[in-house]
C-alpha cells in the first residue's frame, strides 16, 4: 500500500517541471489527482495518462489560479470526482522579470497575482473542505528569491517572500481543523524554466557555484518531499520551510 493510498489531491500548476513530478509521485503512492494547468493542454493530458497507467484516478483542469471563479471550479473538481480534497499543493507559478525601474505595474501585478493571491484563493477554497473532515494537507512552493531577494525580480521575490507568511498564518488558523500547512524551497530543478541558465556555459558556471552539492535536481528528486508532506508521516509538521536546494548558498 502507497503513502497516499486512497488520498485525493489538487496540484497546481501539474503539467509541467516540479508539478508533473509531484502528480506522478502522489498518484505511485496511492493519490487520485487534479492536474491543473493554466493554457497548454497537451502535456497536462499525458500527465493525467500517466496516472491512469497507474491504476490511479487523474483529471486535467484548465483554470487560472488568480481567477477566484477558476479557483473554485478546480476545488469542486476534485470534490465532484473525488468525493472529497486531502492534499493541495500550490505550485502553479510564472516569472516576469525586469529591473526595479523599468517594471511596468502589470509585470508586478500578474506575477503577484498567480504567486500569492492563487495560493490565497486555493487555501481558502480548499480549507472549508478540509475543515468539515478535521483532515489536510496543504504545501506551498517557495524560491531562495523568497528568503534573500533577487536582482531583476523584485515582484517574484515579494510574491515567494509573501508564500512564508502566507503559509506561517495559515498554519496557525488551520492547525485547529486537523490541517497541516508547510512551505517547500526547491534550488535549481532541471525544468523548461531554468533551461536558459543551465544551457548558457557562462550562466551555468555562475548558478552551479552557487549550489553545495554542485549540480542542478531532478524533478523527482523534489517530489519527494512532497510526498512526505502530504503523508501521515509527517502529520506533527505544521507551519515549516522545508529546503530541497542542494545546499544553495552554502558555498
Amino acid at each position: 500500500m502507497g503513502r497516499l493510498e486512497g488520498k485525493a489531491a489538487v496540484v497546481t500548476g501539474g503539467g509541467r517541471g516540479i508539478g508533473r513530478a509531484i502528480c506522478l509521485a502522489f498518484a505511485r503512492e496511492g493519490a487520485d489527482v487534479v492536474v491543473n494547468y493554466a493554457s497548454r493542454d497537451q502535456p497536462a493530458q499525458e500527465v493525467v495518462s500517466a496516472i491512469e497507467a497507474m491504476g490511479r484516478k487523474g483529471v486535467a483542469v484548465k483554470g487560472n489560479v488568480a481567477v477566484k471563479a477558476d479557483v473554485e471550479r478546480i476545488i469542486q473538481t476534485a470534490i465532484g470526482h473525488f468525493g472529497k480534497i486531502d492534499i493541495l499543493v500550490n505550485n502553479a507559478g510564472v516569472s516576469k522579470p525586469n529591473m526595479l525601474y523599468k517594471m511596468t505595474e502589470e509585470q508586478w501585478d500578474e506575477v503577484i497575482d498567480i504567486q500569492l493571491k492563487g495560493p490565497f484563493l486555493c487555501i481558502q477554497a480548499a480549507s472549508k473542505y478540509m475543515m468539515e473532515r478535521k483532515y489536510g494537507k496543504i504545501i506551498n512552493v517557495t524560491s531562495s528569491a523568497g528568503l534573500w531577494g533577487t536582482k531583476g525580480q523584485i515582484n517574484y521575490s515579494s510574491a515567494k517572500g509573501g508564500i512564508v507568511a502566507l503559509t506561517k498564518s495559515a498554519a496557525r488558523e488551520l492547525a485547529g481543523f486537523g490541517i497541516t500547512v508547510n512551505v517547500v524551497q526547491p534550488g535549481y530543478v532541471s525544468t523548461e524554466m531554468t533551461e536558459k541558465i543551465r544551457t548558457d556555459p557562462k550562466l551555468r558556471e555562475i548558478y552551479m557555484g552557487r549550489i553545495l552539492l554542485g549540480r542542478f535536481a531532478e524533478p523527482e528528486e523534489v517530489a519527494h518531499t512532497f510526498v512526505f508532506l502530504a503523508s501521515e508521516e509527517a502529520n506533527y509538521i505544521t507551519g515549516q520551510l522545508i529546503c530541497v536546494d542542494g545546499g544553495l548558498g552554502m558555498t
